[in-house]
């Protein structure tokens, strides 16, 4: 219940991607960066990468975090 307070206080708007946007983020991540991200790391970007007038003219960090990946199982 605690989280669901915070969250109806402080956040404005949740933003949605698609599995394949998550994918493209993630691929995207490894081709720039040569990180290996977990999906959910990826999510961010494949936000914005969705929706990028939302952030036009505007800073953005993303936090890259976890590899919890299974390398044989990459989605690429």
């Amino acid at each position: 219940m605690r989280n669901f307070l915070a969250i109806t206080v402080h956040v404005d708007d949740i933003l949605l991607c698609s599995e394949a946007r998550i994918v493209e983020a993630m691929r995207l991540i490894w081709t720039r960066l040569k990180v290996i991200v977990e999906p959910s790391c990826a999510v961010p970007l494949a936000a914005i990468m969705d929706q990028p007038e939302q952030f036009q003219g505007k800073r953005v960090a993303i936090i890259l975090s976890g590899g919890n990946v299974d390398l044989d199982a990459l989605p690429w």
